[in-house]
């Protein structure tokens, strides 16, 4: 691997559109805008740049530091991916990170108000598809004078994001890289979002969706403890069993037993650790709308189910990628991905990593999977 480096300090960047958009759901936005942030020089033939889609948590902040000295806290999410030196290349690509609409990070979402009342949206912002967060990063990539992607990026909701582009606008992307994703949904993973759900909806504190400016200061709630929850169970589908014994195993914080019901074992620490951060930077109707839209993707949906036929569509060059380990969206979920689309004769490149992080290997440093993706994304011609 070259060296490399990080873009060192950015800042989020933010657009409006005026025009509204209607929804899949036949719902529609008067306007909205994107939060997005950008990594390297968009070259003068316009071809070398590259969106990135983020998974359910993650937002615009791809690469870089916010903080002048770097701290690790306001690190991108996926900063050891992109940089000068790394897989995405700065000094090659033009990457451009957006939050997705519904977002809670700069976008137009639940937070958002509401031009019809002046108060935020909250219930009354309407249920999102991936086919409509893509919709949306169309008008960022007109906005930004990109009439073709050299890549669509993503792990995970993102490969999601990634697969759709190619679908919607094929003669807008010439290379669709789909990470650690899947075709649709599972019945279990469906289930998993639905627990998640339940956990907010019933949290006395979520007010039907109109939490903002309850509380007896009107300065707003949160229901932090739904949030919680449902960072909890999110997490454990993100860890394998490997990864969590031995990360954990069932090593305790004091070595013996106190027999009551707070933590004990380390593994519920680190549990009640990532609910809690995550219940102070993450919104919860947009917890549920992102699950939600997790839950609804399934390009084959209008072709009885097969995904031949829904892929017929594409006509970009693919990357896939699955982890070994990963049992939310298991490697047999990107093969159908690859299989569909070599039926329709396109180019797929596949890669089936093994390493022991399970679902979140996506975001780590495997170097075998660093190393598969910068060789495609070397041999892309700008």
């Amino acid at each position: 691997m070259k060296h490399s480096a990080s873009v060192g300090l950015v800042a989020p960047q933010s657009v409006n559109f005026a025009d509204a958009i209607t929804l899949k759901s036949g719902a529609s936005l008067p306007g909205f805008s994107l939060a997005f942030e950008t990594y390297g020089e968009l070259n003068a033939a316009k071809s070398n740049a590259v969106l990135v889609c983020h998974a359910l948590s993650g937002s615009h902040h791809v690469a870089g530091f916010y903080d002048p000295e770097h701290k690790r806290e306001t690190r991108g999410w996926w900063d050891n991916l992109v940089g000068p030196g790394k897989p995405l290349d700065t000094r090659r690509f033009f990457v451009v990170g957006v939050n997705n609409l519904g977002g809670c990070h700069g976008s137009t979402g639940p937070v958002s108000p509401n031009p019809a009342t002046g108060r935020p949206y909250g219930a009354d912002f309407p249920l999102l598809t991936v086919e409509d967060w893509v919709a949306a990063q169309a008008r960022l990539s007109d906005f930004l004078g990109i009439d073709t992607w050299a890549a669509v990026i993503g792990g995970s909701l993102g490969g999601m994001q990634a697969l759709e582009w190619t679908l919607t606008y094929p003669e807008r992307v010439r290379h669709g890289i789909v990470i650690a994703s899947t075709p649709r949904l599972s019945a279990q993973n469906i289930a998993f979002n639905e627990v998640a759900r339940q956990a907010i909806l019933s949290d006395p504190e979520f007010h039907g969706g109109n939490y903002y400016e309850q509380g007896s200061d009107g300065q707003g709630v949160i229901p932090r403890n739904g949030l919680r929850l449902a960072r909890m169970v999110g997490h454990i589908t993100y860890l394998s069993d490997d990864q969590m014994a031995e990360k954990f195993g069932r090593r305790t914080k004091n070595h013996k037993r106190g027999f009551n019901y707070e933590v004990e074992f380390e593994i519920e620490s680190y549990l009640r650790y990532q609910g809690d951060k995550f219940a102070e930077i993450f919104d919860a109707n947009t917890y549920l709308l992102t699950t939600r839209a997790l839950d609804y993707f399934d390009p084959a949906l209008d072709y009885d189910g097969d995904l031949q036929q829904a892929f017929r569509r594409a006509k970009a060059d693919f990357f896939v990628a699955s982890f070994t380990t990963d049992w939310r969206f298991a490697p047999e979920k990107s093969r159908e991905i690859v299989y569909a689309l070599l039926h329709n004769g396109l180019n797929v490149s596949y890669a089936e990593i093994d390493c022991p992080a399970g679902h979140d290997s996506f975001l780590l440093d495997d170097p075998h999977y660093h190393t598969a993706l910068d060789a495609y994304l070397q041999g892309i011609k700008l």
